[in-house]
């Protein structure tokens, strides 16, 4: 991961570093701050997370999106494998989102209006800056950001897609775009995924 000076921090949404900065983690561990950028909806994948059944070490992280992707493919994720291959604004460290990472995603570019997921420990982050806070039927609001409104060029579309945070052996975490269900989804299944990279920050 590169690093970026705080002072120059870029704003939500912003164009930057071959995509659109979608929000900073703290790793929980070590503390390490990064600031994310989603790439642009041009970049979509759609695959299988993984072997149904098989746990897989190193892929258990809610914050670093390169080491959990990196650890899929190891394990033959052909989906993983295709992330990393990316090469998108001159940038190649692009992974599968962490959890974490994820539900920046969809706080900062919900593209409906519908009412969000209200259930279980939807919108829970601590370790994003600010901590997510669990959602309400209104809050997140649709996104500010016009490129990421619903039926727009980057706009997430109403479904499921992949993070790269495992739980069991048989499911990984992903969340659903059209209400922010944050859920466990057959590790089989065809998802969508948007790629991201992180910068260190200081």
């Amino acid at each position: 991961m590169s690093a970026v000076e705080k002072k120059e921090t870029p704003a939500i949404g912003q164009a930057y570093g071959g995509g659109f900065v979608t929000g900073i983690t703290r790793d929980p561990d070590t503390g390490v701050r990064c600031l994310h950028i989603t790439a642009g909806a041009e970049h979509e994948l759609v695959g299988a997370w993984g072997e149904y059944g098989v746990k897989i070490e190193g892929a258990d992280s809610f914050t670093n999106s390169r080491a959990n992707t990196e650890a899929m493919a190891a394990a033959g994720s052909g989906l993983a494998k295709k992330v990393l291959a990316l090469e998108i604004g001159g940038y190649i460290d692009w992974a599968v989102p962490a959890r974490d990472v994820q539900e920046l995603q969809y706080r900062h570019f919900k593209p409906t209006t519908e009412q969000n997921w209200q259930y279980g420990r939807s919108g829970d982050n601590p370790n994003s800056e600010p901590a997510g806070l669990l959602y309400a039927e209104e809050d997140p609001a649709q996104t500010a950001h016009e490129a990421f409104i619903e039926g727009s060029t980057e706009a997430f579309r109403d479904a499921a897609y992949w993070s790269s945070s495992q739980r069991s052996a048989n499911f990984a975490f992903g969340l659903h775009f059209e209400v922010g269900d944050q859920d466990l989804f057959d590790k089989f299944l065809e998802l969508r995924v948007r790629p991201v990279r992180s910068e260190v920050i200081q």
